[in-house]
């Protein structure tokens, strides 16, 4: 193998393998085939003459040499995309930069963001929402400064901690039978179709939940090329349900369904905050340092108990 781009492309394979836990949701977050992605593995460490992960059924991990040599080389190769990247020099120091992945924000976002606006007047924000395949390379290279996603455990080479809880509602028909009852669970829907919607980077759900769900005898899953106010009409018609966190259903009324909460296993979704430590913003720490007292405070979360927060690194 020659020092040239086809190395590149090769960690490339392998950073979203680690990053992901799993072939499969590495090809799918690259666009490509898992395959694709097994080949090129092995070929890095046919050259490498190294096995850097180990395969199981329930995905990848790296083996103790391939994780030193990943977090040895991860550092060099984010530096090299950053040193062609146009946006490097542009960032704002006086500009926090939040990602959310598949999050909708809710009630504690809401005051955490106010109740810093009130103490540091002088950082502003910027918000965006980021797919789920470009949220970790995104805090790595300082695109963001930190990013709310769903709970997926500790995350390689960041900070990250649960700050909030929500329990998920589904969107019924309101002709249907389960409208009458106060919460539902999984099985109750396990006939029905769980539309998800799908945009330009993906489904716009926690894929992992996802996976969850099916695997304990849940509902079919469908994804939809449609926005989430097709997938209500769909919802509407008939042709099965969809779902969100509580802080979207309690404020979006569509006619002719009904919210609905959910109960049981995989009923709620914790919200983790990801950053990068050695981040140079103050603001940063700042911002996760509100959050941490506002979680302290907040004894319940839209009904589910707030876990006690917990740093990982």
């Amino acid at each position: 193998m020659t020092p040239n781009g086809n190395a590149l492309r090769l960690l490339a394979y392998a950073l979203a393998a680690v990053d992901h836990g799993s072939l499969r949701r590495a090809a799918r977050a690259m666009r490509v085939r898992e395959s694709s992605v097994s080949r090129n593995i092995v070929k890095l460490e046919q050259h490498l003459e190294v096995q850097l992960f180990e395969r199981d059924v329930r995905g990848v991990r790296l083996t103790e040499p391939g994780r030193a040599w990943i977090d040895v080389v991860r550092a060099h190769y984010e530096g090299l995309l950053d040193a062609f990247d146009d946006r490097v020099g542009d960032k704002d120091a006086k500009t926090l930069r939040i990602g959310l992945c598949c999050v909708r924000g809710g009630e504690f976002l809401r005051g955490i963001i106010a109740r810093f606006g009130s103490l540091y007047p002088d950082v502003s924000f910027s918000i965006e929402d980021v797919p789920a395949g470009r949220w970790l390379s995104a805090i790595r290279r300082r695109h963001l400064d930190l990013v709310f996603t769903h709970d997926f455990g500790a995350v390689p080479s960041c900070c990250s901690e649960v700050f909030w809880h929500e329990r998920l509602f589904v969107l019924l028909p309101a002709s249907h039978s389960l409208v009458d009852r106060p919460v539902v669970a999984w099985s109750d829907l396990a006939e029905m179709c769980l539309l998800v919607p799908v945009g330009p980077e993906g489904p716009l759900f926690d894929l992992r939940l996802l996976e969850r769900i099916a695997a304990t005898g849940g509902p079919a899953v469908q994804t939809c090329r449609a926005n989430q106010a097709t997938v209500a009409l769909k919802v509407q018609l008939g042709e099965g349900f969809t779902l969100a966190e509580e802080s979207c259903a309690r404020t979006t009324a569509i006619e002719s369904t009904m919210w609905k909460p959910l109960a049981g296993q995989n009923s709620v979704s914790s919200i983790r905050a990801v950053w990068l430590d050695s981040n140079p913003k103050r603001s940063v720490l700042r911002l996760v340092a509100v959050a941490r007292n506002r979680a302290g405070d907040t004894p319940s979360n839209s009904g589910t108990n707030a876990a006690r927060p917990g740093r990982s690194t």
